[in-house]
């Protein structure tokens, strides 16, 4: 009954089944081969807008490197405290862009507040040189806490980004559970919405180790990008396995459906946390994240029973349980069954 993340979930049966047809022969290596030559085709359809893609085996590098591109050694950036670029990739975006700084910054369920965000760049070079530049915004979607930025919002942030010179930054590494959730198309909370590039990731969503960089009317970063890849170690020779997952996930919408099954058994959870009179829930389930509020000793005794999952950092009362593409419902059934049983200790 493993709830702690999505990444401990197994790869879906037809990334494997692409991973072996993908070894069949040889193939040009560095990103050369049929298979990673055709993601920029196929992705562009799916944004319905003609994007640039490099593909990347984790997401930790996808964000880092896209920062580095787009932001100087003395430049900030503008993303909420509850970031997992912030709090979640152990100083690599420090380390990627040689120093540039991380601004943390307020808003209520993990999604950055454009008034916060505006008086934070505008107020950033009171001292000059002496003050790091605010040089790109970055949001996550679905955010840390679960819930998802709608078009209008991302609208506002890109607004507020693009009137002051600064692009903005999408970490997707749960893209796809947000887009079912908000039952949208792609290029309606990217590019039209005023993202300039994308961290799109599938790793979470049931690929072996897929990530892709997706750059949305900015041919003059890829250049950068393309070199920080290789600096970084992240220019695999044999990329034709990393690609092959990203193009299987596209097929016959395999993402999208791997996403709605775990988003269903979340919501599914959900509904039992809130049925439930000693726990509810912290934050709203928006993707395929529930973050479940009870006292200590009832999380305690979910987990002497057996079920997996964090403590939210912070918090002694707040568990998270995520849910992924091959959840079952009897997993569910089982919370239910063991939350109608415990009584909450004084």
């Amino acid at each position: 009954m493993n709830f702690k993340s999505d990444n401990e979930a197994p790869a879906h049966p037809k990334i494997m089944d692409a991973l072996i047809e993908t070894n069949a022969g040889y193939a040009s290596a560095y990103s050369d081969d049929r298979y990673s030559r055709e993601l920029n085709a196929r992705l562009s359809d799916w944004f319905a807008t003609d994007c640039q893609v490099l593909p990347i085996s984790t997401g930790t590098a996808a964000n880092c490197i896209a920062l580095a591109e787009i932001i100087p050694p003395w430049g900030a950036v503008m993303c909420h405290r509850a970031a997992h670029i912030h709090n979640d990739e152990g100083g690599a975006p420090e380390f990627y862009t040689a120093g540039a700084k991380l601004m943390p910054l307020a808003g209520d369920h993990a999604r950055l507040d454009p008034e916060v965000l505006a008086q934070a760049i505008d107020s950033a070079g009171a001292h000059g040189v002496h003050n790091v530049k605010p040089s790109v915004v970055s949001i996550t979607q679905a955010t840390e806490c679960g819930t998802c930025y709608r078009p209008e919002q991302i609208n506002a942030i890109a607004e507020v980004a693009h009137k002051r010179g600064l692009p903005l930054h999408m970490d997707g590494a749960r893209f796809a559970n947000a887009l079912t959730w908000l039952d949208l198309t792609p290029a309606d909370i990217t590019w039209k919405a005023g993202v300039d590039v994308l961290s799109l990731g599938l790793t979470k969503n049931g690929a072996l180790n897929a990530e892709a960089l997706v750059v949305f009317g900015h041919p003059e970063w890829l250049e950068g990008l393309e070199r920080r890849r290789k600096r970084g170690g992240h220019l695999l020779s044999k990329m034709r396995y990393v690609s092959a997952q990203i193009l299987a996930m596209l097929d016959d919408d395999l993402a999208l459906d791997l996403a709605r099954s775990a988003n269903g058994r979340a919501a599914e959870l959900s509904a039992v946390i809130e049925a439930s009179s000693i726990a509810s829930l912290k934050w709203p389930v928006e993707a395929n994240e529930v973050f479940i509020q009870a006292a200590p000793s009832v999380l305690q005794a979910l987990k002497d029973q057996g079920f997996e999952f964090h403590l939210w950092p912070g918090h002694t009362d707040v568990g998270r349980l995520v849910c992924s593409w091959c959840t079952e419902p009897d997993q569910i059934k089982a919370v239910a069954q063991a939350l109608s049983t415990l009584n909450p200790e004084p």
